[in-house]
């Protein structure tokens, strides 16, 4: 793990750092906010998922996350979205699938299972190498993302949830295996078996009796990708069926940009952190 570069904001340090993975058998980079108080004890992480065509450096310079993080005593870890180099799977002519496109899933159709495999990076790889060399809370962590890091945040939080106290999300894909994007990459990734796609669905994964993680959405109403994409009344039917402890907000006229994250992004941060300290 070898640090790149650190800035210091409100009191804090945003570094970046850069490893080789095993899971990804890539070099990975990925960004870590450590708050003042990381200067005199032990800190809870929210992990930060990010959207299609991103890198780590979309969250830490849009959002304005870091001020909030430093307030409430929070280090943020932001991850890449998938892993990078000339030796690992793409498809150039398009922006939904590749490099910048990896789902958070772990894939398991050649070639792409050989270094697709976000979901072990960050529910496993990542947590442990972070924990061990910076100063975190050994397991006390949230989890949150945008779109596609929003699926993302969901479906890890589902799948261990007992490794996460929180989780949210900005206009998250709610329902893969009914969205296009959910379908070429699941199609590409894992084969065109269907029923293997719903280990990977948020809203599948509610019906099929997952353990309840407090769960908390914003969705902008003028979201291009609302109708189409996203599909969170699947979500909000399953949660009702299940009495899954979720809190759906609608907010009027904002779309599926950055905008929107930066407006409700300090409101995100103070209620994963209200749930680390409980």
């Amino acid at each position: 793990m070898k640090k790149i570069e650190s800035i210091k904001e409100f009191g804090g340090y945003l570094n970046r750092y850069q490893h080789e993975s095993q899971s990804c058998d890539c070099l990975m980079t990925f960004s870590v906010y450590l708050p003042p108080a990381a200067e005199t004890q032990q800190v809870p992480a929210l992990y930060w998922l990010s959207g299609l065509t991103c890198t780590d450096d979309n969250f830490r310079v849009k959002a304005g996350a870091q001020r909030y993080a430093a307030e409430l005593g929070l280090a943020l870890i932001i991850p890449d979205t998938s892993p990078r180099g000339d030796h690992v799977p793409d498809d150039p002519d398009r922006y939904d699938l590749g490099q910048g496109a990896g789902f958070y899933i772990n894939a398991t159709r050649a070639p792409w299972s050989q270094n697709y495999r976000m979901y072990d990076y960050v529910t496993r790889e990542l947590p442990e190498l972070v924990e061990a060399t910076l100063p975190l809370v050994p397991g006390l962590k949230s989890i949150s993302g945008h779109s596609m890091g929003g699926h993302g945040a969901l479906i890890c939080a589902l799948k261990n949830p007992h490794s996460y106290r929180s989780m949210s999300a900005f206009a998250p894909i709610c329902n893969p295996v009914r969205s296009p994007w959910g379908e070429n990459c699941f199609s590409t990734y894992l084969g065109e078996d269907r029923e293997a796609w719903k280990a990977w669905d948020a809203t599948c994964l509610i019906e099929a009796g997952a353990k309840p993680v407090p769960l908390l959405i914003d969705q902008g109403t003028a979201d291009e990708f609302l109708a189409e994409q996203l599909h969170p009344q699947q979500l909000q039917a399953a949660c009702a069926a299940r009495d899954f402890p979720l809190t759906l907000r609608m907010q009027d006229g904002y779309d599926h940009s950055y905008h929107f994250i930066a407006t409700f992004i300090g409101e995100h941060l103070a209620w994963h952190a209200a749930a680390l300290t409980a």
